[in-house]
């Protein structure tokens, strides 16, 4: 029976207690480093009364035999004892709350002396006496020894966009416990609204878990994920730790004043990672120039160049200003437009591995050469102009500042053009017309091959040669009066180009091209049908030869006036409807007497059966 009132009267206790005050602080030991900030949290529990609770704090230094020590009070300004009194008054001692029932005790600047038990204590406010009113832990004071050294700033000399970057920094500790080591490269912008105050961003840093960790700000999450941001961490002379910072390409907003962060790390009892130290180093101040102000693009030469026809031509881009060209991947294009305007067409381009591709005319991969002749110096080689390469040219640079091999879809930096440089050709005049004759004897019927002749005539200094094209306008579109030249849909039927190549591009006509005579060209339509009717007319156009032998399109055409080919009926296409006629009439009219013949035997055989029988 006893044994069972004291079961009871344990439990009652135990459910009291569940409801009794607490006060807890972190588990220790915990070391931190002289002349760094020391942050306890305490929070108390289960209390009665106000929200709002007091905290006082109570050190027991290890030289002190137990004695206690006041250091600060949130209810008492006079609680501080003397080694405390200045230290609370300056405010490098304090309590901060976190809420009502939590607050932190601060030491800003450790001392040695600082080490020994604090005692967190929470005066009562409760109607009760019950659980604990405070807790302590044992803080460790140990010496500073990090130590961070730099052997590589930066010289303040403004660098171009598109600059590689390497800066590097030294951090060491030598200590008793087991500490880590993070090192971080920050930057204080120059530019935009980052510059203002003392706000520092991350770049890129080495955890206190070895981890490499990219900065959020910026973009330089992306430039890490890209490759153009990293940091290494190597062994240096007398075995330091050297952490490393390389930036491929620069951008303007990089711009700033460099740093290097180095903190210790220490693991609580509790298992969370504190930092116990840290230490910045300015590693000076970079000024990066966009390529907008420092490149420019020239064209050699810089005014009008005239040439006669089959003459080489050539052309140099001069890229100046672009900085670190081992650093940045270049495209250089080579555009051309009319004497008098219109759309800008692509001659040629070295890509930034160095392909060189030919744009509006792709024969002139055999006729001309595009290459890198030095740093900044692109040339565009013609072997042999032609009138149709006459125009304004002009280079346009496109700069993938720090990269070496830009992928496809990357977009340049910048693009620069140059100014425009006139091509004029002096070609010899030439004369050309051009007649269409279509023999109408013997009378041209459908099924019968049908022959047209182009009359050319050509006045030139120089030997040429005529390429002719036979243009065809089908009998529905001639009937609405149109001519060929006013009329988009007229088709080109044929043609015999100026090295004697045939092209046919009829539509189920059997039809050949060939020449006559020197100035006189022949198509043939064989077995004409009524499609092949409508207008006809010949065009043609005079190639020269250049002093290397080689043919170009003087630009010279004539056309001929409009013949309208007709198609008579054959005579056994006239005989076939009357014979068809005929035919049908006959047979009608030889069955209509036989119905009738018919029918008259059997009525008379009808009335002569009826007689019999009466």
């Amino acid at each position: 029976m006893a044994s069972r009132w004291i079961a009871i009267i344990a439990l009652l206790w135990e459910l009291q207690c569940c409801v009794c005050r607490e006060v807890t602080l972190p588990a220790g030991p915990l070391y931190r480093v002289a002349g760094f900030s020391l942050s306890l949290p305490c929070a108390v529990s289960g209390y009665e009364g106000p929200r709002t609770q007091d905290f006082e704090w109570y050190l027991y230094r290890e030289d002190a035999e137990g004695r206690q020590i006041g250091v600060v009070s949130t209810r008492d300004a006079g609680f501080p004892y003397a080694p405390f009194q200045g230290r609370v008054q300056a405010g490098e001692v304090r309590v901060e709350r976190d809420s009502g029932d939590k607050a932190r005790l601060i030491i800003q600047r450790l001392h040695p002396d600082d080490q020994g038990r604090y005692e967190c204590y929470t005066p009562s406010t409760d109607t009760r006496f019950l659980g604990n009113y405070s807790s302590s832990v044992v803080v460790k004071v140990i010496p500073d020894t990090l130590l961070i050294t730099h052997s590589r700033i930066l010289s303040g000399q403004p660098v171009i966009e598109g600059t590689e970057l390497q800066l590097t920094c030294a951090a060491s500790i030598q200590s008793d416990q087991h500490t880590h080591v993070s090192v971080t490269f920050v930057v204080r912008s120059s530019r935009g609204p980052e510059s203002q105050g003392h706000n520092l961003r991350e770049i890129i840093g080495i955890d206190r878990e070895l981890r490499v960790t990219p900065g959020h700000s910026g973009t330089y999450g992306k430039r890490y994920g890209d490759g153009e941001i990293a940091v290494e961490k190597r062994k240096g002379d007398g075995g330091r730790d050297l952490y490393v910072l390389k930036m491929s390409a620069l951008a303007p907003e990089d711009s700033g004043s460099y740093f290097c962060e180095a903190a210790q790390w220490i693991r609580d009892p509790d298992g969370k990672w504190e930092r116990i130290a840290q230490r910045t180093m300015e590693l000076g101040n970079l000024t990066v120039q966009p390529l907008a102000d420092t490149l420019s693009v020239r064209s050699v030469p810089d005014g009008d160049v005239s040439l006669r026809p089959g003459a080489p031509l050539r052309l140099r881009c001069q890229v100046l200003g672009v900085g670190a060209w081992k650093r940045s991947a270049l495209q250089v294009q080579w555009m051309r437009r009319g004497l008098e305007g219109g759309v800008e067409v692509e001659v040629a381009r070295v890509d930034p591995d160095g392909v060189v591709a030919w744009g509006d005319d792709l024969s002139r991969a055999g006729g001309g050469s595009m290459e890198k002749e030095a740093d900044g110096s692109f040339s565009l080689r013609l072997f042999s102009v032609r009138p149709a390469d006459a125009g304004l040219y002009r280079c346009a640079v496109s700069v993938y500042a720090g990269r070496k091999t830009p992928a496809p879809e990357s977009p340049a930096t910048i693009t620069q053009r140059s100014e425009w440089v006139t091509v004029s050709l002096k070609t010899e005049e030439v004369r050309v017309s051009a007649s269409i004759d279509l023999p109408r004897r013997p009378l041209l019927k459908r099924g019968s091959t049908v022959t047209l002749l182009c009359n050319v005539s050509v006045e030139a200094t120089g030997a040429s040669r005529v390429e002719v094209q036979w243009l065809q306008k089908p009998e529905e579109m001639a009937r609405k009066g149109a001519t060929l030249s006013e009329d988009s849909k007229g088709r080109l039927l044929a043609s015999l180009s100026y090295d004697g190549l045939t092209r046919i591009y009829s539509n189920g006509s059997d039809v050949s091209v060939d020449r006559v005579s020197a100035g006189c060209f022949r198509l043939r339509i064989f077995s004409a049908a009524e499609e092949d009717q409508g207008h006809f007319q010949c065009r043609a156009k005079v190639w020269a030869q250049d002093p290397r032998g080689g043919w170009y399109s003087t630009g010279a055409e004539a056309e001929s006036v409009t013949v309208n080919l007709y198609l008579y009926a054959r005579v056994t296409d006239l005989l076939l409807l009357p014979l068809v006629i005929g035919v049908s009439s006959a047979l009608f009219v030889g069955i209509l007497i036989i119905a009738t013949v018919t029918c008259c035997f059997m009525n008379r055989l009808s009335r002569q059966r009826s007689r019999i029988r009466k």
